[in-house]
């Protein structure tokens, strides 16, 4: 197991720098998505690049705090946290193909999700099959991708603040 655990943040990163890369420059050259696609795309609006990269590092903080913890104090808890977070970035990914699927253009993310699927499909599974399932393993798997959602609004939160304080730096 523990051979798997520090390809999470890897992973992670991997994905995240196309990302970082290109969804600026994609915002900037596709403005008709915020007027086709309001509800998703207001997350966005106002996006600037230094507000992004901060939340993308906040979001990898967990991604690499619990594999570093999995990794140096093996046990059934953080094994499952461990698990449960990639799980949350393993749907993550199917998200990115979707969006890109509904508005039938590519956006930047998608590719390094593409090529993440397969890779984490098989660490999830090797994985599934080296834990000792229990009810301990299961409340942390479900802690794991709660957490994760819940840390996907604070990156977001910390986005938009970030996003505010560029765009009216007097406040």
């Amino acid at each position: 197991m523990r051979e798997y655990i520090l390809l999470l943040p890897l992973i992670f990163i991997f994905h995240d720098m196309e990302e970082l890369a290109g969804f600026g420059w994609f915002f900037r050259k596709n403005p008709w998505l915020f007027e086709r696609f309001p509800k998703v795309m207001n997350t966005y609006r106002g996006f600037t690049n230094e507000g992004f990269t901060l939340a993308v590092y906040e979001e990898f903080i967990p991604f690499f705090g619990v594999s570093l913890l999995a990794y140096y104090f093996p046990c059934n808890f953080l094994y499952g946290l461990w698990y449960g977070i990639f799980l949350a970035l393993f749907g993550h990914f199917f998200i990115h193909i979707g969006h890109t699927v509904h508005i039938r253009k590519y956006i930047p993310c998608v590719a390094t999700s593409v090529i993440c699927v397969p890779i984490s499909s098989y660490i999830l599974i090797r994985c599934a099959l080296l834990m000792n399932g229990d009810a301990v393993l299961i409340f942390a798997i479900v802690l794991g991708v709660m957490l994760m959602i819940a840390n996907f609004y604070v990156a977001h939160g910390i986005m938009h603040y970030v996003n505010r304080r560029i765009s009216n730096p007097a406040n």
